[in-house]
């Protein structure tokens, strides 16, 4: 059988693509958003800057393409419903925990993601509301669908709990990278201090469904 080729230009053309999404990364880290503008990010990846234009419709789309590709909790709605089915085996425990697991994990490793979510807290682009609106939509629909009921006869209010867990995370990885001190005494750039922080999570979520 004779093997398939891929032609020249298809193959340039997404090359030209990833490298146009790894000098927005790379600019990030470097200076900022405040630093990114098309001649900037064409200079960056060495190519002509209408491509940013051809291939994504202009800055604001090339942003919002590096965005979607780099989200931490990146979950499709065609993933939701599986999400759901499984997380009804315990009310959602288990997602409620791995969910701010995996967000301090990707944060504290993470600078790219750091940047943005202080990006995000700091700036009104169209791009950042999109990302943080369908986060927002995923999991509302898992709380409402799993977790709203398990605490219906509660007096836990468990999305408000949970949003004081999760600010706590953006808070404290932003903290221990951009001022590299402790907090309470936690040294959170260490593997130690980090193993802390995740077992208070888990305390945490273990009280909120008691």
């Amino acid at each position: 059988m004779t093997r398939k080729v891929t032609s020249g230009p298809v193959r340039n053309k997404e090359r030209t693509k990833a490298n146009l999404i790894e000098a927005v990364g790379t600019i990030l880290k470097k200076d900022g958003f405040a630093s990114l503008s098309a001649s900037r990010i064409a200079e960056e990846a060495k190519v002509d800057r209408r491509l940013i234009y051809d291939y994504y419709g202009g800055l604001e789309g090339l942003v919002r393409k590096y965005l979607d590709d780099k989200d931490y909790w990146k979950t499709g709605q065609e993933d939701l419903p599986e999400m759901i089915e499984n997380a009804k085996n315990d009310a959602g425990k288990k997602l409620a925990l791995g969910v701010l697991e995996n967000q301090f994990d990707s944060l504290i490793n993470n600078e790219e993601m750091r940047r943005i979510i202080a990006w995000g807290v700091s700036e009104k682009l169209p791009a950042l509301k999109e990302l943080d609106l369908n986060r927002e939509r995923i999991g509302e629909a898992i709380i409402s669908e799993v977790i709203d009921t398990h605490f219906a006869q509660s007096d836990k209010n468990f999305r408000a709990m949970y949003a004081i867990l999760m600010g706590g995370v953006y808070y404290l990885t932003l903290h221990a990278k951009m001022q590299e001190n402790t907090f309470c005494g936690l040294d959170i750039q260490q593997a130690a201090g980090q193993h802390e922080i995740k077992k208070a999570l888990g305390q945490f979520i273990d009280f909120i469904y008691q």
